[in-house]
């Protein structure tokens, strides 16, 4: 190594994002305790809400002896297969001309939701696929109405494996909708499938009691880390750190602008950093001269604001108070101390589409964190 080479500064340039399946079996496990006797299944649509759903649906599958996957589409299902082959993988958007295939090679479990899809079904069926049955009960999204379940047959409501509903309002502990949903489930059930397994919660439905978790839960956003009951402390661990690179520092000079549009002016002399990430890898613009980066410095943590707009491929924010901040140090965006739920809440958004949108980017270095060991 040359002289100049030593002393020459830490260039980088990729966003990088860090995943810990570590945390994300103990969130699961935490629910799994929380949501008991129910059984739990596991929600990795949208790729795991971005996070990469192979990776997950294998670790859930050989740590926790996941045996139930749920997923919005069948494509999303056909990726998972090979890597949880023993379990039943439901797809959410049900079956239809242009999935058929997958159904059957991948042998998918659909979630049957109006009249229709059900006559497409019972006309492709899938010897030894039971689909399932979803209900609606006051969310008024996909499933039966009440006045399409009292025209099935006997022989159609044997053809399924499972009745399942969705709550509106379960992140509201108090809310009426809760109760008002879950008698509904319950008549139905009674009413029409009282012999076979149900499904009512999701994550945020899992706290609300052994009334609502039924006979399986379905663990999503809790599971990624998110606050889905926040009328209480969160009692999931972070999964989730993204941290990007410092391109350049510079000295602001009292009265200068900083970034598009000129939104911000230095009412002093400023030190600024320029980071390497912006909108175009899943920052929301919304944090603009508002948002906030984090160094760790001597072992200590310092909180910058990001100023002036957030552009696609940088922020810029104030470092004055960073001591002894060089190029090639990392800017946190979401850590330990400064969550999804935290970055959400200051972009005036919710933590599913942060890492929705954060997680599928290609432009992020991605690593994952993972010591467990197979079950």
């Amino acid at each position: 190594m040359s002289f100049l080479t030593r002393f020459e500064p830490k260039i980088l340039t990729q966003p990088v994002l860090k995943i810990d399946l570590n945390h994300l079996i103990e969130n699961y496990k935490t629910l799994e305790r929380i949501s008991s006797p129910a059984i739990p299944s596991a929600v990795v649509k949208d790729e795991a809400y971005g996070v990469g759903a192979r990776q997950v649906a294998k670790a859930l599958y050989e740590v926790c002896d996941c045996q139930h996957f749920w997923v919005a589409h069948a494509c999303e299902g056909a990726k998972i297969a090979d890597v949880v082959p023993k379990a039943n993988i439901f797809v959410l958007q049900g079956v239809g001309a242009d999935s058929l295939s997958l159904f059957e090679e991948h042998q998918l479990i659909p979630v049957i939701c109006s009249p229709q899809m059900l006559a497409f079904w019972k006309k492709h069926k899938i010897k030894g696929i039971k689909p399932v049955i979803q209900v609606e009960t006051g969310l008024n999204r996909l499933g039966f109405r009440p006045e399409e379940l009292k025209n099935l047959s006997k022989a159609d409501l044997k053809m399924f494996g499972m009745v399942m509903s969705h709550l509106s309002c379960a992140d509201e502990k108090d809310h009426f909708m809760n109760e008002h949903q879950c008698q509904n489930f319950k008549r139905i059930r009674s009413k029409y499938f009282e012999n076979i397994p149900a499904s009512l919660a999701a994550s945020d439905g899992a706290f609300l009691g052994e009334d609502f978790c039924c006979d399986m839960v379905r663990l999503g956003a809790a599971m990624y880390g998110i606050n889905t009951a926040p009328y209480r402390p969160n009692q999931m661990k972070n999964i989730i750190t993204v941290k990007a690179p410092v391109l350049q520092i510079e000295n602001l000079a009292k009265g200068e602008f900083v970034g598009y549009s000129a939104t911000y002016r230095a009412a002093s002399a400023r030190k600024i950093a320029i980071v390497s990430i912006g909108y175009g890898d899943g920052i929301p613009r919304a944090l603009s001269n508002i948002g906030k980066v984090f160094f760790k410095c001597k072992s200590k943590t310092y909180e910058a604001r990001i100023i002036g707009r957030v552009s696609m491929d940088n922020i810029i924010c104030d470092v004055t108070d960073v001591p002894d901040l060089k190029i090639g140090d990392f800017g946190y965006l979401i850590f330990d101390e400064y969550t999804l739920d935290d970055i959400a809440r200051d972009s005036n958004t919710i933590g599913y589409e942060i890492v929705s949108r954060i997680g599928k980017n290609p432009r992020f270095a991605r690593e994952y964190i993972r010591t467990y060991k197979r079950k």
